[in-house]
């Protein structure tokens, strides 16, 4: 179904309003991204922000000459050197904004109640026709069983059941030096930001997810609980983040990984073999209780495992919490959350050019482009969120498209329209009256979304 005339007037200039209502500006010169000459900071960021809604690439945008949708003074040299930046900390411009709009935007629709989480986990970041990518690696897909040529998208997000915002990613390489394809860069500043980010990329993802948890529990968004799938259910892990003070809900491989149980170590498939289980065609099959080894102190960390019904393969699942107060269901449940972040990289990769727009070479531009994608993200959720927008992001994105086409519509109108009133000028015996007269009678046989529009335009530009 298509948007009606209303829904359309909502999204125009959402991105403009988005910018300059949460101060997109400050945040960016608070990470330090900055430009010392030509086109301003905040002219080219936007356009960067809206380019995908014109359906267009970079390439084809400025080569197109006089397009709208390309501001004066920005060229393709402009563009790359402000993602190739080697100073600018876009992580910190990211969870700057993301805890913004969490802390004044999405918690005060949420009810105090609501169990807000932290969802992490990991995609692949595709350049299989890349050679000279600085950190290109090969990367195993767990789907397809495959080795690529590309990065793990390693992302942390936030989520209260409704809304799920990104807070922070890391591009990862391979720790292992045969792996990577291509050398990092040796001409940098080991001061810069683009010197850690390289040296990040090259860790393990566990050691890098604990880093990335640490810095989202400072940032206030009062999550209690991180959720992540069985790629990163190791107890050292588990063990490491309930040390910040995090409780982990995760899924748990059918592994030779053992868990203490009345003293005893077993594996998965000694511990559901030795509990009692529910009878009939329960959903949630048993629960244990168990400790996954030592913290610092020496103190013994306890865990809940919960063996859950799969139908698919008429097994069953294990999850596990370190939150041994919550009951089975509950944990199941919030468990559940878990897939909005595979909502999250669909939507990123099916829409918002994640990977596909920027095939610059240089590390700096992909971690730069990846931030602008993620904002992108953000200010779809948000209008879906705050006007309680039954579409999905999908549609919302492609309203998103429509709107940003027809405003360039209605620019080029009232551009002949001023042409018109200046030529009428010059016309002998054409009062002001009768001249103003003629294009108020022009503008009320317009359709009904110009004539908002362009009365829009005309009230933002007085």
């Amino acid at each position: 179904m298509s948007p009606s005339v209303a829904e359309t007037v909502t999204l125009e200039n959402q991105i403009n309003s988005f910018f300059h209502n949460h101060k997109l500006g400050n945040l960016l010169r608070q990470s330090n991204i900055r430009k010392d000459k030509g086109v301003s900071l905040d002219i080219l960021f936007q356009f960067l922000l809206t380019m995908v809604f014109t359906g267009k690439n970079l390439f084809r945008l400025l080569s197109t000459p006089d397009t709208p949708d390309v501001p004066s003074g920005i060229g393709k040299d402009v563009v790359y050197r402000f993602l190739n930046c080697v100073s600018s900390n876009w992580r910190r411009f990211l969870l700057l904004l993301s805890a913004r709009i969490i802390v004044q935007k999405l918690l005060p629709l949420t009810d105090d109640s609501t169990t807000k989480v932290l969802i992490a986990d990991d995609t692949l970041y595709r350049r299989d026709r890349s050679k000279g990518v600085e950190l290109l690696a090969r990367i195993h897909d767990h789907n397809t069983k495959r080795y690529h040529r590309g990065f793990r998208m390693l992302t942390l997000g936030w989520s209260d059941g409704n809304s799920f915002v990104p807070m922070l990613f890391s591009l990862l390489s391979s720790a292992k030096e045969e792996n990577r394809l291509a050398a990092m860069r040796t001409d940098l500043d080991k001061r810069t930001n683009g010197y850690k980010r390289r040296q990040e990329s090259m860790k393990k993802a566990p050691d890098v997810l604990v880093e990335l948890v640490e810095m989202a529990m400072a940032a206030g968004t009062k999550a209690r609980y991180l959720l992540f799938d069985s790629w990163f259910a190791a107890p050292v892990t588990i063990r490491r983040i309930h040390a910040l003070g995090m409780h982990t809900i995760c899924m748990l491989k059918d592994s030779k990984t053992r868990y203490t149980f009345q003293g005893d170590a077993m594996t998965l498939k000694e511990l559901f073999n030795w509990v009692r289980k529910r009878p009939g065609r329960a959903k949630v099959l048993a629960s244990v209780m168990v400790t996954i080894g030592e913290d610092d102190k020496g103190n013994p960390v306890a865990a809940k495992i919960v063996f859950v019904r799969d139908r698919s393969k008429k097994s069953w699942l294990a999850l596990l919490s370190t939150d041994t107060t919550l009951a089975d269901e509950e944990i199941t449940k919030l468990y559940g959350r878990r897939w909005d972040i595979e909502v999250f990289f669909k939507m990123t990769k099916s829409f918002l050019n994640l990977a596909k727009e920027c095939q610059s070479r240089s590390f700096d531009a992909l971690v730069a482009h990846t931030t602008v994608v993620l904002c992108r993200y953000i200010v779809l959720e948000l209008a879906r969120r705050t006007n309680a927008d039954p579409r999905t992001l999908g549609d919302l994105f492609h309203a998103t498209c429509d709107e940003l086409r027809q405003r360039s519509l209605t620019e080029a109108l009232a551009l002949l329209l001023n042409l018109l009133e200046r030529s009428l000028n010059n016309v002998a015996g054409f009062t002001k009256e009768l001249m103003t007269q003629l294009i108020e009678q022009f503008v009320a046989e317009l359709p009904l979304p110009f004539k908002k529009w362009m009365l829009l335009s005309a009230l933002q530009v007085h």
